[in-house]
């Protein structure tokens, strides 16, 4: 059956507007529904509007495009076969962190730059600027594999990313920055301790190329070592230098290798603080009985003690703070010359005592202790033990003397025996003088009186003359 044409245009007339009307209001329907969800997920007109109005959407090429990082062998250096690489260095030095007599190590701050030229990352550009990365893209392309001789630990900081980075410029040219600490050896000679100077240095060595593939220098020469201000507890930086070297392995040839060196020079005063002036005062102390009785002897036997084991104590402190070397420090001589001072102190105390005994001994047998002397006090003052039941005649009366010393006047008598008015002085032997000094062992505290200071002063001017 054939439609009429009238009924066909009448019936899309009416129903066209309606299924627009539907359709249209599904479509707007759908628009705010979906809000920011189309820009991500469905594409829709939204996300167009936003793309073209922000400009950081817009696509770019990727750095391993842009690059051609994938076009390349990166686990071969650049320019392989041909001649050696030249890599440049430089070094600015951040801090020294720590420098341990113990460990006779130091421990270093630094940044250490790379330069080198790697045509295989050149790329285009119209404004020659160069392009910065991190470390994502180090570990994808050919860095120089420069390592820390006699290194004990080392690290790259990583807060809050790894200090990294990486510069390439559109000729090839690239600069590789590494922010590290590294602990190394210094090997300290303590012979001047502590008025000595350490020469120390952090050498840096390709590890697996040698000098036919790879060549480090510095890049600005004794410019390329930089260093900030650097202050330390225990010592003066007196100088900071670059230099360069040949190091020859066995098996695998020689190798180009790079020095940092830096020389220390020790704080004294904290030493003389801590070490000299004490044991001085020590020193002196213990010449403080030469001055006591000789017959009190508790007072003159516990500071002759007391001395010695502050002495033993100081020594003990210096050296549980050094490493255990086999040499004699400068620091040793003293304290131990020191110690003997101390010591000799008490020995001559020990000798005065001793001949001090033998004198009243001497003086019991020939009768010449008056009876009423008290045994008991004697032997509080001196340590003998003196008999009571013994009846000695009284001391003859002494007549008073100008000159107290025996020595002085044993050579008046000799020159008053001298005849016909020339005056004759006998010289008399060692062991004269000996004798005298053992036959009056008070002389012998008045002897040290001046002898001990004497022989220490002498002991200071020869021993700052040298290590100063």
């Amino acid at each position: 059956m054939k439609a009429d044409p009238v009924v066909v245009l009448v019936l899309v007339f009416v129903l066209t507007p309606l299924d627009a009307g539907r359709n249209s209001g599904r479509r707007r329907h759908k628009e705010v529904f979906l809000g920011e969800k189309s820009k991500f997920k469905f594409g829709g007109r939204i996300d167009y509007k936003l793309k073209r109005q922000d400009s950081t959407k817009t696509l770019l090429i990727k750095t391993e495009q842009l690059l051609r990082i994938e076009d390349h062998d990166f686990a071969l250096r650049p320019g392989f076969g041909g001649a050696a690489i030249p890599v440049g260095i430089d070094v600015q030095v951040e801090s020294i962190d720590s420098i341990s007599e113990v460990n006779m190590d130091f421990t270093m701050t630094l940044y250490l730059r790379h330069y080198w030229k790697d045509e295989r990352l050149s790329f285009p550009s119209h404004n020659n600027q160069s392009r910065t990365f991190d470390s994502r893209l180090v570990k994808k392309i050919w860095v120089p594999d420069v390592f820390f001789v006699h290194s004990k630990r080392s690290f790259i900081h990583d807060t809050t990313m790894e200090n990294i980075m990486l510069r390439v410029y559109p000729d090839g040219n690239i600069l590789y920055s590494v922010r590290v600490t590294v602990t190394a050896l210094c090997s300290m000679d303590f012979s001047s301790f502590p008025l000595d100077t350490q020469n120390c240095s952090l050498e840096l060595e390709s590890y697996a190329y040698n000098e036919n593939d790879l060549m480090l220098y510095w890049k600005n020469g004794n410019d390329s070592l930089r260093t900030d201000e650097i202050v330390l507890s225990q010592f003066f930086i007196d100088d900071f230098h670059a230099s360069n070297g040949l190091a020859f392995y066995s098996s695998t040839g020689w190798y180009n290798r790079l020095f940092i060196n830096f020389i220390l020079r020790r704080h004294i005063f904290f030493f003389m603080l801590q070490t000299y002036f004490p044991t001085m005062l020590m020193v002196v102390l213990s010449w403080v009985s030469f001055w006591i009785d000789r017959r009190a002897v508790p007072a003159r036997v516990s500071l002759g003690m007391t001395t010695v084991l502050t002495m033993s104590t100081i020594i003990t402190g210096v050296s549980s703070s050094m490493p255990q070397v086999s040499y004699v420090k400068a620091v040793d001589v003293y304290l131990w010359t020191s110690f003997l001072f101390v010591f000799l102190s008490v020995i001559e105390y020990a000798a005065v005592n001793y001949y001090t005994t033998l004198e009243e001994m001497r003086k019991m047998k020939r009768g010449k202790i008056p009876s009423t002397f008290n045994a008991s006090q004697a032997m509080a003052f001196d340590g003998c033990f003196h008999d009571n039941d013994i009846e000695l005649t009284p001391f003859p009366p002494l007549r008073p003397s100008l000159t107290p010393d025996p020595l002085i006047a044993a050579n008046q008598s000799s020159d008053s025996r001298s005849s016909g008015g020339t005056r004759l002085r006998r010289q008399r032997s060692l062991r004269e003088n000996v004798e005298l000094l053992v036959s009056n062992s008070n002389m012998i505290d008045s002897y040290s009186r001046l002898a001990f200071p004497m022989s220490y002063l002498l002991f200071n001017t020869i021993y700052w003359s040298m290590y100063c």
